[in-house]
């Protein structure tokens, strides 16, 4: 196995200025720590760690398993889930920073357990900097795996175990707080609002689950026809061809898939007043946060809200009640964004980012 570092990100201050889809990242010189480069020619694994800060504690972060189209848009990936983790993280205010990994490869074909054993020594190389757990094409039983060549590993079966649940908890309450902040909602009151949820992974199966008992009228999308035909039989949503979610006349947009789906084109065709949804990274440049805001579309920052999963990972010992009660407080974070960017003038994402450098900064 081969790890190497690419010196060319540690600290940079350009790190994903546009490039990497996000021009904030790494700006006011907070740059990555570490890009790592693994390869395992005898289990096949491609990899990427990134580690962007851990100043706050041990850079915590999902692995993606994902068929990329090249190392360059692993690369682009890996950078922008990592910043958002750190952000997440401090926000959240847990005692984490912000780290990212990514497999190339199929996780339907290429998936191996010397493949997650391989990913395991990689991380344990590290020692410690970065923890690793589940994410997009990864499970819990993956992240069992993976434990048996590191102990630097979150999201076991005997550990925290799958966080989808907290994740899905936070984004309702995240909703809620936009419902009631731009619509003028009672407190926690869905009954009739229109939700276009784009992604029915496991989050967004237990939120579509969670909003249908609040009486929210649901629209759904999937690259899986397979499983928007079960949550029309479920729940009776409204089925929406993947590229026409954009277009559906609903109150709330929540995309809850891959990020960089809100561009020029996308946020052009939204009737949504509230974008708020699961997805990391949905903004596809810095710029797009702003085009929401001017087309006074309420955004919910996506890691402010989608922040329940690595609140179970940190408080995960400390039982239920005290992860839920930490979770329930998105909401607050959430109506102080908005209440600060309707008073500063300011789009919703750069007040969170504000607070999450804040936070962070405050550490070192």
């Amino acid at each position: 196995m081969s790890v190497f570092s690419h010196p060319e990100f540690l600290g940079h201050e350009g790190v994903g200025h546009e490039g990497v889809g996000h021009e904030g990242v790494g700006h006011e010189g907070v740059g990555h720590e570490g890009v790592h480069f693994v390869h395992d020619p005898a289990s096949g694994l491609k990899a990427i760690i990134a580690i962007h800060n851990t100043v706050r504690g041990p850079a915590v972060g999902g692995c993606r398993m994902w068929p990329y189209a090249d190392e360059g848009a692993a690369l682009t990936d890996a950078l922008r889930l990592a910043r958002g983790m750190t952000y997440k993280s401090a926000l959240a205010e847990l005692p984490f920073g912000g780290g990212k990994s990514v497999i190339m490869g199929d996780s339907k074909r290429d998936k191996t357990p010397e493949l997650l054993r391989a990913m395991g020594r990689a991380v344990d190389r590290l020692g410690g900097a970065y923890v690793i757990a589940e994410e997009v094409g990864t499970t819990v039983f993956d992240m069992d795996t993976v434990a048996t060549t590191t102990k630097h590993v979150a999201c076991t079966s005997a550990g925290s175990g799958n966080p989808s649940p907290y994740t899905a908890l936070g984004v309702l309450r995240g909703i809620q707080a936009a419902v009631q902040y731009k619509l003028n909602r009672n407190a926690g009151d869905l009954d009739g609002v229109r939700v276009a949820v784009q992604g029915l992974g496991q989050v967004g199966y237990a939120l579509r689950h969670s909003l249908k008992e609040l009486g929210a009228r649901l629209f759904v999308s999937d690259i899986a026809p397979d499983r928007v035909a079960r949550a029309a039989k479920e729940f009776g949503a409204t089925p929406v061809a993947p590229d026409a979610i954009f277009d559906t006349d609903a109150d709330v947009f929540a995309p809850c898939a891959l990020g960089g789906i809100l561009d020029d084109r996308t946020i052009a065709r939204l009737k949504a007043r509230i974008v708020a949804g699961a997805a990391n990274n949905q903004l596809a440049a810095d710029r797009h946060g702003a085009m929401l805001a001017e087309r006074g579309i309420l955004y919910a920052p996506d890691y402010a809200i989608n922040a329940g999963g690595v609140i179970e990972i940190a408080l995960a010992k400390k039982g239920d009640a005290t992860i839920r009660e930490r979770v329930e407080g998105i909401r607050a974070t959430l109506l102080e964004i908005f209440g600060r960017a309707d008073a500063e003038h300011a789009p919703t994402h750069r007040i969170a980012d504000r607070m999450a450098e804040d936070r962070f900064r405050r550490a070192a």
